[in-house]
């Protein structure tokens, strides 16, 4: 008889490596997968190269979802739009060819009272591998779709499994919710079920949890060895809606967990950058009045707001380290120069990394302007500057240059400081959490500003941004009105000529952006170059130009100063002109493709144009025939031009994704849980990783046990 070991019961992560079992039942989760019964050496190997060598690794592979296969539909009874597991046996395998690409596999299947057609698109592999021959008998999962070649239902698709001959005993498992996995090296979802089944049976009783009782019992969480026996072994009685929605408690603890990893993670650095001595700045009337100075217009109040947090932080005896989000054209740069004022009227140098030589230029000369009343030094720091402009390294080094500008080159050891207190990083996404600390390395526990123009729902961006304080600047300046956006497809291409022809006759600017720089045989995609040949072809009287990302940083500096200075009429780029380029004449953006960008790159992209007291307009050009993700992607960007309802949007659509670039912030693919669906989690997260941080050698001790296996979201390297 077997027990049900969902008990409160003691668990955890065991050391690092693996180990030989010892008796029956006694599998530890660092043991060998080899030692699992069903494994041995030879699958081993082939589940090594996946990843999975200790039965941790194993465990940790939840199921992707779970059948009821308590009773199977037959096949008489399936109803279109009600899913339905059914169990059958193939009578017959056809194939017909499609114009699109990949053909239909129609397979017929039985019950031995009814026939039924399931139908898989792109199905060649499927039929390539005769997976599917007269006899077969398998257990499919799918929504019937009314067949509108015949007067039945029809499988598109659906998620199967087949039965092995004489394997009717062990299955497809009577009367039972069973889970299905994703298939690793070759392993189906039906062995994985038994290899599963196995570790778990045989999991030891007194495996550690690394969550304390206490907590789990005031957060009413179920205990490891619990909650790895009810995902893997659900019973009749748990709720199968509830377990496919990632909705169940056991669920829940494996999401908390995850969460609470990063969170304390985040929270300690929080802890340790406030706990060192930073530079401190005063603030006096005076310095007030020079920050005035540079003010060509009255600040909105949410400039006013952002300003004042970041003063006060850089009155604390800590660093700062503060996240600036704001809009596109919300007026982020200006604040940075405010905060440039208070560090440079404290005796101390400022420099700003931005993340092209384009949009490190577009600073510098707007440095230069607003600077230039209180006679500051500006530098800007280039590629190669150590070797091509030794004067400006000796600048930076002695602290004439008050204010160092620069890409990456500011991170070169040749590029030393003389007395750092302000570190400005804009377009943080572009940069990496190293990168960063690199930075600040080259000060005194200097004062930190990150801005960023994508947009990131606070929540998000506290967790994207764990360690850094978040302001938010919610406020477009007056004057500034809405770009009008337009999606058109390719039937009204005459559009865009018009459109282009009245900008100019205006005596507007125009860009053109497409996604690749030479035309594609793999992508039916319009290019630049192709573009920019069409273009000036169209427009023989008008001067056209083309940027690109392949050419000299020279060149490419040559042409945005030729159209910043209204020497091109049109401008043919790639995506380099995302960010930084400020040109106020330029009133309309045609995007080519724009199906192929995101909708943080579309946002950010139209937001190149309007800038100056031309209305802004942008074309989101398309095909025809765009698939639904797409349609709704180009839709939400021409419905509104509010970033963080776009923000939103994409979360939706694509998940975090690299929406703040999450690989190089330091952010963990989670196994289980999922930034945007499971914000409640997130947030309680939070909380317990503020309350457990204050006991910082209880916090570490946590953190190591969290972060303790394989199986899990690792964070080990960040803080």
């Amino acid at each position: 008889m077997e027990v049900d070991r969902r008990t409160e019961g003691p668990g955890g992560v065991s050391p690092a490596g693996v180990r030989s079992p010892g008796p029956a039942a006694s599998l530890q989760l660092d043991t060998a997968i080899q030692f699992v019964r069903g494994v041995g050496p030879k699958r081993a190997a082939l589940l090594g190269k996946r990843g999975i060598r200790r039965v941790e690794d194993i465990l940790f592979h939840f199921p992707r979802r779970y059948e009821d296969r308590s009773a199977f539909a037959s096949l008489d009874s399936l109803r279109p739009g009600a899913s339905a597991t059914i169990r059958a046996t193939v009578l017959g395998v056809h194939w017909i060819p499609t114009r699109a690409r990949g053909g239909l596999l129609d397979v017929v299947l039985t019950d031995g009272r009814s026939t039924l057609h399931a139908k898989w698109f792109n199905g060649g592999r499927l039929y390539r591998s005769k997976v599917f021959s007269a006899g077969v008998r398998l257990v499919a999962t799918g929504k019937p779709e009314r067949d509108r070649f015949g007067s039945g239902v029809v499988l598109f698709n659906p998620e199967f499994e087949i039965v092995p001959d004489g394997d009717e005993a062990s299955g497809p498992e009577p009367a039972a919710y069973v889970p299905v996995y994703e298939e690793l090296a070759g392993v189906t979802s039906r062995q994985l079920r038994s290899i599963v089944g196995a570790a778990v049976d045989g999991l030891a009783a007194d495996i550690e949890d690394p969550l304390p009782g206490e907590m789990r019992g005031r957060l009413k969480l179920p205990a490891l060895h619990a909650s790895l026996r009810a995902l893997h072994r659900p019973r009749l009685d748990d709720d199968i809606d509830r377990l496919n929605r990632r909705r169940s408690p056991y669920h829940r603890r494996f999401i908390f967990e995850e969460f609470l990893l990063m969170e304390l993670t985040s929270a300690r650095e929080r802890r340790r950058t406030r706990a060192r001595d930073g530079v401190r700045f005063a603030t006096s009337d005076v310095i007030r009045e020079r920050v005035k100075t540079i003010l060509s217009f009255h600040p909105t109040a949410a400039q006013k707001k952002v300003l004042k947090e970041i003063v006060d932080d850089l009155k604390a005896p800590h660093p700062m380290n503060r996240l600036l989000q704001g809009d596109v054209g919300s007026g982020k740069t200006i604040v940075a120069f405010e905060t440039v004022v208070i560090a440079v009227e404290n005796g101390f140098q400022a420099v700003i990394m931005a993340p092209t030589e384009i949009l490190a230029e577009q600073h510098y000369i707007n440095a230069r302007r607003a600077f230039a009343p209180l006679e500051y030094e500006v530098a800007l720091l280039r590629k190669g500057s150590a070797r091509d402009d030794p004067a400006v390294l000796d600048a930076v080094r002695s602290g004439r240059a008050q204010l160092v500008i620069g890409t990456h080159a500011v991170l070169e050891e040749s590029a030393g400081f003389h007395r750092l207190g302000l570190v400005v990083i804009d377009e943080q996404h572009r940069f990496g959490v190293l990168q960063r600390l690199r930075l600040m390395e080259k000060g005194r526990h200097p004062n930190t500003l990150v801005m960023t123009a994508t947009p990131i729902p606070r929540t998000l961006a506290m967790t994207f941004y764990g360690d850094l304080d978040v302001s938010v600047i919610d406020e477009m300046p007056p004057g500034r009105t809405p770009i009008r956006t337009e999606h058109v497809a390719e039937q009204g291409r005459a559009r865009a000529e018009t459109a282009i022809r009245g900008e100019l006759a205006a005596g507007g600017q125009c860009y053109v952006v497409y996604p690749l720089i030479e035309e594609s045989e793999k992508l039916d995609l319009r290019s630049a170059t192709e573009g920019f040949r069409q273009l000036a072809a169209a427009f023989p009287e008008r001067r056209v130009g083309l940027l690109h990302g392949r050419m000299k940083s020279e060149d490419k500096e040559a042409v945005m100063h030729a159209f910043g200075a209204g020497r091109l009429d049109i401008l043919v780029s790639t995506t380099v002109v995302e960010v930084g380029v400020d040109v106020p004449n330029a009133g309309l953006m045609v995007i080519e493709h724009a199906e192929r960008f995101g909708i943080a790159q579309l946002h950010q992209l139209r937001g190149r144009v309007g800038r100056g007291r031309r209305r802004g307009r942008c074309l989101l050009m398309t095909p025809d025939r765009i698939g639904n993700t797409a349609v709704e992607r180009v839709r939400a960007v021409a419905a509104t031009t509010d970033g963080f309802r776009l923000a939103e949007t994409d979360l939706k659509l694509r998940g975090p994704g690299e929406l703040a670039g999450t690989r190089q912030s330091g952010m963990p693919e989670f196994r289980v849980a999922d930034i945007v669906e499971d914000r409640d989690i997130l947030i309680e997260a939070r909380d317990e990783a503020e309350r457990c941080v204050g006991d910082a050698p209880a916090a570490d001790a946590l953190i190591r046990r969290l972060s303790g296996g394989r199986g899990r979201a690792n964070l080990t390297g960040v803080g």
